[in-house]
């Protein structure tokens, strides 16, 4: 079975290419299959069936014969085993690098679910800019297993048919291959709701010959008037997948009766003239529904699309879309990418196509800069996988933004100084305001000052990741530059306050506080205050301390005390035994009292704990004085209990700030509720009081946290 699989291959290579390197294409079958042995899939079938099915759809795709060899071997490294330097020293460096491009693209794990695809995809696209083929090896991987989803769980289904979705199908969109991308569409569809996709399946097959007979009228009035006209034209009726019928009543809120045009009609023809003759028929034949015509000819798409399309109103009142391309363009939109590919035989570089491909580099300019898993993820739906209108610079030049873009997003688009300079826009010659939402065909003039100037507000405006996030970055640096500025007024302020030399703010000593709050420069010092995190009326107050010589009288040598609490002292009593008390686990800072047990001597407790409070009123006679050691530092544990809304990565971001501040836990709970809410406890070991007060501050600044406490 297999062989004949392979045999059809050939047959469907050579419908494109008469002459292939059939030797090659045969040595690279029989060695997938000698590797892949007794593998089975999920079907039963031998395993080589799948590698030899994606090598056809490349074929399809009429592309190179490295590519089909690469698809072939495409699971070799992943499945079996084998060294990517044997690859090389069978089929040579290229076909190599392809596999390996696809192989890395799956060998990878994270920390969560969010993480992994974020990470992946950052990995498709640096290997699309490697070489583009990587990726159409990957659709055809993805199509073939779409195909034979059914051999999969319910769940497993489901998983990968919403994945295909979300990323695959706009990607084939995204690079013009429309033929994969319906077909990836409406397979990923039948999978993700069964139902839906029968019931409309019915319908549309209850309506077929309806339908047909309709379009079929529509074609030979529109035959006869162009055979008048001289033109000819291949006329075609043109079904609409079920994806997108489905996506259209949903969007409109419709049932199937009510949406007209899930059928229309495209007409091929030789040149660019004949397109524009075929319009002017039909808007003759026919009246045009206003704002339904797009000239995608005249501003071709990003992934090289060009078309007519209109809407009219048909022979029955019905609106009937067309469109109108010449043959070239036709191939195009059906192949996309691979219809112009570079590396056709010959290896004759494609210059224009790859200057079209310029969204690419765009793209990986903030792959590079995006690190947070959650941000990569909302950009790249918005920025890759969104509609997109065309405008112009005022010298002309076509640049494509996001459907819902505005001026802003223009701006940062061409530059981010223009973005920083931003002052206002003209849009057709008119200003326009912030808020303006830019439509296919307008022409943008960018307003400039002369120094930047943005403003927060922008950020709620901006529809692209990329204008986002040089605002981001733009605001970060001036918040770090505002919030260094403040904290040094606020000591200098605070310093000639208390009468001390604003010089010992720039000395060693301010360092030597700051490492306190593991803050390792004196910038993070001076930001620390800006935030609150340190005070400067108590910083100031011990950089006096320190800075007054200490006189150290001799005095009598005092026996240490026993026990687990050689940082307290017992006023008045000698060599006793000293405990921390487990019931409140006072730390060096807290206020702390001593209760002399019987037998066990004196156990420590925070002021304010519940069984001083019950002593006081019973046994005030057992109380002590006790105070912590001058200077004493040792771990203290510490139990927190922090309460938020949970979400994917909150322990992670509550774990990361204890690893910050190299601070160790001796154990960890996390538990989530019906409500939404989580709560974390865990066993820190503090240093003191100032250093817990510190870690509590870190961890309320978490998004979605709501309140960090201390447990009793």
């Amino acid at each position: 079975m297999t062989l004949a699989l392979f045999n059809d291959l050939i047959t469907k290579v050579k419908s494109y290419n008469p002459n292939p390197d059939e030797d090659l294409l045969k040595q690279a079958y029989l060695f997938a299959v000698s590797l892949h042995g007794e593998q089975k899939r999920h079907s039963g079938e031998p395993y080589i069936v799948h590698p030899v099915a994606v090598a056809c759809i490349l074929a399809e795709l009429e592309l190179d014969t490295e590519t089909i060899v690469a698809g072939l071997l495409h699971d070799v490294v992943e499945d079996t085993g084998i060294a990517p330097g044997v690859i090389t020293d069978h089929f040579g460096p290229e076909i190599a690098a392809l596999v390996d491009g696809v192989t890395k693209l799956s060998r990878i794990e994270f920390r969560s679910k969010e993480e992994q695809q974020a990470e992946n995809l950052r990995k498709m696209f640096l290997a699309m800019a490697k070489d583009i083929r990587v990726i159409l090896i990957k659709l055809a991987d993805r199509l073939h297993n779409l195909r034979t989803l059914e051999y999969h769980s319910p769940q497993k289904q489901r998983a990968i048919a919403s994945e295909t979705l979300e990323i695959f199908a706009p990607l084939a969109h995204r690079l013009g291959i429309y033929r994969l991308k319906w077909e990836l569409e409406d397979l990923a569809f039948r999978h993700l709701r069964p139902k839906k996709y029968r019931d409309l399946a019915e319908k549309i097959a209850q309506t077929r010959a309806a339908r047909e007979e309709y379009i079929r009228q529509a074609i030979e009035t529109l035959k006869g008037r162009l055979a008048e006209t001289g033109i000819t034209a291949d006329l075609q009726g043109r079904p609409k997948n079920l994806y997108s019928i489905y996506k259209k009543m949903e969007r409109q809120g419709k049932d199937y009766a009510e949406i007209f045009d899930t059928t229309g009609i495209r007409a091929l023809v030789d040149t660019v003239r004949d397109c524009y003759a075929v319009l002017g028929v039909v808007h003759t034949i026919w009246k045009p529904v206003p704002g339904r015509f797009k000239d995608y000819i005249a501003v071709p798409k990003e992934n090289m699309y060009q078309s007519l399309h209109t809407t009219v109103v048909g022979p029955k009142g019905e609106p009937l879309e067309i469109q109108i391309r010449t043959r070239e363009m036709h191939r195009t939109a059906e192949y996309g990418i691979a219809a112009h590919w570079r590396y056709k035989e010959g290896g004759r570089r494609d210059e224009e196509v790859e200057a079209k491909f310029a969204w690419l580099r765009e793209l990986l300019e903030w792959v590079h800069e995006m690190k947070d898993g959650r941000e990569f993820m909302e950009g790249l739906k918005i920025d890759v996988f969104a509609d997109v209108v065309f405008v112009f610079t005022p010298k002309g030049d076509v640049v494509e933004l996001p459907a819902g873009a505005g001026p802003l997003d223009f701006a940062y688009k061409i530059h981010t100084d223009v973005g920083h300079r931003y002052k206002g826009a003209k849009v057709n010659g008119r200003l326009v305001p912030l808020e303006y939402t830019l439509q296919t065909g307008d022409i943008i003039e960018i307003l400039t000052g002369k120094q930047p100037n943005p403003s927060r507000d922008w950020l709620t405006i901006v529809r692209t990741s990329q204008a986002r996030n040089k605002l981001r970055t733009y605001f970060k640096r001036e918040w770090r530059e505002e919030t260094v500025h403040r904290g040094r007024e606020a000591l200098e302020k605070e310093a000639r306050k208390q009468g001390l030399d604003p010089e010992v703010l720039k000395s060693e000593k301010l360092l030597q506080q700051g490492r306190r709050f593991n803050l390792h420069t004196v910038e993070d010092v001076y930001a620390a205050v800006t935030q609150g995190v340190i005070a400067a009326q108590t910083l100031v107050a011990r950089l006096r301390k320190d800075d007054q010589p200490v006189e150290t009288p001799l005095k009598e040598q005092k026996p240490r005390p026993r026990g687990d609490a050689q940082g307290v002292r017992v006023h008045g009593v000698g060599d006793l035994l000293i405990r921390l008390a487990h019931c409140c686990n006072p730390v060096p800072g807290d206020p702390i009292v001593g209760y002399v047990t019987r037998g066990r001597g004196v156990s420590v407790h925070r002021a304010d704990c519940r069984n001083v409070s019950f002593w006081r009123e019973q046994e005030s006679e057992r109380l002590v004085e006790v105070s912590w050691e001058v200077g004493f530092s040792a771990p203290f544990s510490v139990r927190v209990e922090v309460s938020a809304i949970d979400r994917a990565g909150l322990l992670h971001d509550v774990m990361s700030v204890l690893t910050e501040m190299k601070i160790s836990a001796a154990w960890v709970t996390a538990r989530g509720k019906k409500n939404r809410m989580a709560t974390i406890e865990f066993s820190a070991q503090v240093r003191d009081k100032d250093q817990f007060e510190y870690l509590v501050r870190k961890i309320n600044r978490i998004k979605d946290v709501f309140e960090v406490r201390r447990v009793v």
